[in-house]
């Protein structure tokens, strides 16, 4: 082969004879398939073939003394060149002249000098390679005219707008200068042509267009789309590179002011910084020995960590939460009863009782000095203000309150931490509760304590052991900092609606204040006081522009909501501002008073109604005690008929509530004489008790007296003394046991209008603690067994 340094003056000495058509050029050539895109006459490029298939073609290209072969675009590279269909081959190629070829791994590679267009006359040999073919060279006249160099003026004139945007087309115009006059307008429009990025197929019928003219058509507006291309990449890479040169600035920058700021001592690197931050957080505070030895090996590991270490990372998150916690911090109380009284009854109407045994826990305190060590447990139906309470006793003693709801949660973890090697591992609630509130000392509610669950991962309610032993939460140990907390010093509320759920040992560590529901005289004056101000304030409306009068929420509470609770009150309360709000848009200047009969055309048809109590033979009305408060019970006794002994329960009863009725059939069975019954009544009757109370379910042991009330009179035939409600449990030897919720009872029976109750013997303590208020107007008889209730019933 020859020097390139030679070929290259070679080609320039002979470029201009070698660009006529026809001149210097053979009749006959070899063909060479090419599928990437067509080949120009002005283009000089590397051109890589097969060398199985073309070695042959290239070895008598060589030999040859003009040294050309013609190139031909195809759509598919041909994989087999001895099927291959040179019919399918386009109308014009290109003649190249070869130069440098070289044999890489299976590769051949050459230099391509394109020289002219050529077309097929006919085929010499084209079954298998070497193609051989007969061609001519299309002949395209310049003719000089104007249009010509106008369409030539123009495509240098895009050229020039395309040479800043891309760096690449200075090297293929270099080379198209070395070779071409600018002023010939037929290598100009190829070369034009083939800098775009167009479609093969549209570059190919470049190439099939002789005729000047229509070539500059075709190529010009290809140009231009190049140059619209290539602006917008531009754009688009200066834009990234803006991006990217800012930040990398920003980051150089900040490096080389760290450097500089290290050198002048004016601060520190990241870790001494976090050193100093932790070492800050720690002054004023009093950490236990063992906690203070823990932290200071923590900050030593810290101190040889690198930053980018994932250890450094944990670590560093350990000693966030360690100097968190406010270590011998606490905060003063403010031990002054009236200033509580007052907290508590302007944040609560009614509930004196409650309020007197909070005030009684404060004074103990007060005389004491401090408040530590104590678990209240809040037991109510919903709405009854047990949150409300929890907050106005943080709010009594000035201390920062935390409340976080331990219902549904079944993890140990979101009490007692996860373990440190976890990823994303986090202290418990307590320790975040410490860290927010920043004293060791505040008011900490656990909401729904009777709804946590188990599963797993453990049971919480155990990990709240505990927490709540004032004998063991001197030293609570958290699994994520695995330090010893003293917790004596908080104040824990905790609220349930019902005791069952709660286990044992835990219920046992906290000392129990039960909220009964409110009845309608302490509901009208939650409403006006707190209620109706609240709507109206979140409504942005003022009470001249709308008004409720006493008789009107009276009616609100008795159709509408007699939950032991004020939250569907309130609910009903936002309804009526709501749709009077709807009024107040169609004329502000009105003024809406909402009366008592308006009710029904805000809200629809009461819920609740004037009931009759029941009454009639074995129709007695009972009292119960549900999570949502107070409730009447009726229970009807009937017989079916008298063919055989026989007793049949329904209505949703639970397992205790069924032993119950057991043990009043059968002690009723077993006394009828005594009571006046006919002894052989239940030989021959099938009895069939119901309790018709929707689908609530029912169980508790304080319905057994009401079911063999409801039993003896149907076995005497005889109907009950009206208005009476009763309560109270029977064993199989007629005495009559003590229940629970002697002051729901009460009041569910007031809500009914029910004015005379039969209460256990041993309940009357209960009953004598009840405020004036709930016992006006209200007869009690107390029975010891159950002979006592049948002549209060019977006579």
């Amino acid at each position: 082969m020859n020097d390139p340094h030679d070929i290259e003056i070679a080609s320039e000495q002979t470029s201009h004879s070698l660009m006529l058509p026809g001149q210097n050029l053979p009749d006959k050539l070899y063909v060479i398939p090419i599928h990437n895109r067509p080949f120009f006459p002005a283009q000089v490029l590397p051109v890589i073939v097969n060398e199985e298939h073309w070695a042959e073609t290239l070895e008598l290209v060589s030999k040859t003394e003009h040294k050309t072969l013609a190139l031909f675009y195809v759509d598919k590279p041909v994989t087999d060149p001895r099927h291959f269909d040179t019919s399918s081959m386009p109308e014009h190629g290109t003649v190249v002249r070869v130069h440098h070829v070289s044999n890489d791994d299976g590769k051949l590679q050459f230099v391509a000098q394109g020289l002219t267009r050529v077309r097929i006359r006919g085929w010499l040999k084209h079954h298998r390679p070497p193609y051989l073919a007969e061609v001519e060279y299309p002949r395209n006249a310049n003719d000089g005219r104007d249009e010509v160099k106008a369409y030539a003026m123009a495509l240098i004139n895009v050229i020039r707008e395309l040479l800043p945007l891309n760096p690449l087309y200075n090297e293929e115009l270099k080379n198209y200068l070395n070779r071409f006059s600018p002023n010939d307008p037929s290598p100009l429009t190829d070369f034009a042509a083939a800098l775009t990025t167009a479609q093969s197929k549209v570059l190919q019928e470049v190439l099939d267009t002789v005729p000047i003219l229509k070539r500059m058509e075709k190529v010009l507006p290809l140009l231009r789309k190049e140059v619209e291309v290539a602006r917008l990449q531009n754009e688009l890479s200066d834009e990234v590179n803006r991006s990217v040169g800012e930040h990398q600035r920003e980051f150089f920058l900040k490096e080389q002011l760290k450097i500089i700021q290290q050198e002048l001592g004016i601060t520190k690197d990241d870790r001494s910084a976090d050193t100093e931050q932790f070492t800050q957080r720690l002054e004023g505070k009093t950490l236990p020995e063992q906690a203070r030895k823990r932290i200071d090996e923590e900050m030593n590991k810290l101190s040889v960590l690198e930053t980018g270490s994932p250890e450094y990372a944990v670590t560093r998150n350990y000693l966030d939460w360690a100097t968190s916690v406010p270590w011998g911090v606490v905060g003063k109380d403010k031990l002054d009863l009236k200033h509580a009284r007052k907290v508590l009854d302007d944040h609560h109407a009614g509930m004196d009782d409650i309020k007197q045994r909070i005030t009684e826990f404060l004074a103990v305190g007060a005389f004491k000095g401090e408040i530590a060590g104590s678990i209240v447990l809040l037991v109510g139906p919903p709405g009854v203000g047990k949150t409300s309470i929890g907050k106005s006793i943080a709010e009594s003693l000035d201390r920062p309150f935390y409340r976080f709801s331990v219902g549904g949660m079944r993890d140990e973890a979101e009490i007692k931490g996860h373990r440190r090697t976890y990823i994303g591992a986090l202290p418990g609630k307590l320790v975040q509760a410490l860290k927010e509130v920043e004293v060791m000392n505040p008011v900490i509610m656990l909401d729904e304590i009777d709804k946590m669950g188990s599963s797993f991962q453990g049971d919480p309610a155990s990990a709240l052991l505990e927490t709540l032993d004032p004998e063991q939460n001197v030293e609570f140990l958290d699994h994520y900092l695995d330090l010893r907390l003293d917790l004596s010093k908080a104040l824990f509320v905790c609220t349930a609606n019902t005791l069952d759920s709660i286990p044992g040992p835990l219920l046992d560590r906290m000392e129990v204040i039960r909220l009964s529901g409110y009845i309608t005289e302490e509901k009208l004056a939650i409403a006006k006081r707190h209620l109706w101000p609240k709507q109206l304030d979140k409504a942005g409306v003022s009470a001249k522009q709308l008004s409720i009068n006493d008789s009107a929420l009276r009616a609100l509470i008795e159709g509408y909501a007699r939950e032991a609770g004020v939250r569907q009150l309130e609910k009903q309360l936002g309804k009526l501002v709501r749709k009077a709000v709807v009024k107040l848009l169609d004329d502000r200047d009105t003024k809406v008073k909402i009366a008592a009969k308006d009710l029904e055309g805000y809200l629809g048809m009461p819920v609740f109604r004037s009931e009759q109590v029941l009454s009639g033979v074995g129709v007695i009305t009972g009292l119960a005690w549900t999570s949502m408060g107070g409730a009447t019970l009726p229970i009807e006794a009937t017989r079916i008929h008298t063919l055989n002994r026989g007793f049949k329960l329904t209505g949703q009863l639970g397992e205790v509530m069924k032993e119950s009725a057991e043990i009043a059939y059968s002690y009723v069975s077993s006394h009828l004489k005594t009571f006046k019954g006919d002894p052989t009544f239940f030989d021959q009757a099938f009895v069939h008790m119901h309790v018709p109370e929707g689908a609530t379910p029912k169980d508790g042991p304080s319905a057994g007296v009401t079911i063999a009330s409801a039993l003896l009179s149907l076995a005497r035939n005889q109907a009950p003394k009206k208005g009476v409600a009763m309560t109270g449990e029977l064993t199989l030897t007629g005495q009559v046991l003590a229940i629970g919720g002697v002051r729901e009872k009460v009041i569910a029976a007031r809500r009914q209008k029910i004015h005379e109750l039969i209460l256990p013997e041993a309940n009357r303590g209960s009953y004598q603690e009840l405020p004036e208020y709930l016992k006006q107007g209200i007869t009690v008889h107390f029975a010891k067994r159950f002979s006592d209730v049948a002549k209060v019933l019977f006579d």
